[in-house]
């Protein structure tokens, strides 16, 4: 008997890494979260080669919709060439056979950790949004199981009880990222860790969004052209960070969310969180021509949505 007799046949990957069974059940539940936005659809999180709660939740949704003519993009806080980013494309792609781009208005599927990209997605396109915690009511409501039935009764109070809190206290809505927002006027979701910035990009966009939680082996989403309003009073409106006074220092640009630097002379400067959108400004800049789409906040600082923030 020799060594080659002992050893097993060599096994490739399935296609996406995820076997077929896991890939079927993800679209299912996928299904589910859409024909109801907002609600917690619950999965069975497979093993990936990294760790859980570094996108393991974005990765699977992102690997089962991906094909060899999809166009990839991934950021990690608006960036294309973070480590997490480039390592989950450069997997995703070897997994797919997909392409990969870092031009927004090109990609077919966009998995993003922590931002939506300032150009605007349209119909025809996907975003998947890595999330560590779906549950927006933890902050108020520690025990999930009673949480679950404040979803089912769309009893939020204790929600509406924090905010008013921070008006007491502070004056203001002090919560920043994973803002909450009301979904189709039924549930109350966590939109991730995006900054408030991003939050009404959400509203009546044209694009699907799929939210997913590996850890937490919950997917949520909201489909296309569903209304998306964060939590607010009557009297006291939901505002985003102001971005007024800063200018990206690389390309000139306002009214754009912004890095801030810290420099050696302990001064800050700014530069545009979105990689992809600067490097093609950039582009511009020196003439060459290239496509850039319309961004959900003109020069002004006014929001594409007449009406959306007060």
């Amino acid at each position: 008997m020799s060594l080659a007799d002992l050893a097993s046949p060599q096994q490739d990957y399935a296609f996406g890494f995820l076997d077929e069974f896991a890939k079927r059940e993800l679209r299912r539940r996928m299904l589910k979260a859409i024909a109801i936005p907002g609600y917690q659809v619950p999965y069975a999180s497979r093993e990936l080669p990294i760790a859980r709660g570094w996108g393991t939740g974005g990765l699977q949704v992102t690997l089962t919709l991906a094909g060899p003519d999809s166009v990839i993009k991934v950021i990690d806080q608006g960036a294309d060439d973070s480590v997490n980013a480039a390592n989950l494309r450069r997997f995703i792609a070897r997994m797919t056979g997909a392409q990969t781009t870092t031009d927004t208005t090109a990609a077919t599927l966009l998995q993003s950790r922590h931002r939506i990209p300032e150009e605007m997605m349209g119909e025809g396109q996907v975003l998947v949004l890595q999330v560590p915690d779906p549950e927006p009511l933890r902050g108020v409501e520690s025990n999930i199981s009673v949480a679950r039935i404040l979803h089912a009764d769309k009893d939020y109070g204790l929600m509406w009880l924090k905010l008013y809190e921070q008006l007491v206290r502070f004056g203001r809505f002090v919560t920043g990222a994973s803002y909450p927002v009301m979904v189709h006027d039924r549930y109350v979701m966590s939109p991730s860790p995006i900054p408030r910035w991003d939050t009404p990009k959400l509203h009546q966009a044209g694009h699907l969004t799929l939210l997913s939680a590996g850890r937490e082996k919950r997917l949520y989403a909201v489909p296309p052209y569903t209304n998306v309003f964060p939590l607010e009073f009557d009297d006291v409106f939901f505002q985003v960070e102001t971005q007024a006074a800063n200018t990206c220092a690389r390309t000139g640009e306002s009214y754009k969310f912004m890095n801030e630097i810290p420099q050696p002379d302990g001064s800050a400067k700014f530069e545009l969180s979105d990689s992809g959108y600067a490097d093609k400004l950039l582009t511009q800049a020196q003439g060459e021509e290239v496509v850039i789409g319309s961004t959900y906040f003109d020069a002004q600082g006014k929001f594409y949505h007449d009406g959306y923030l007060k």
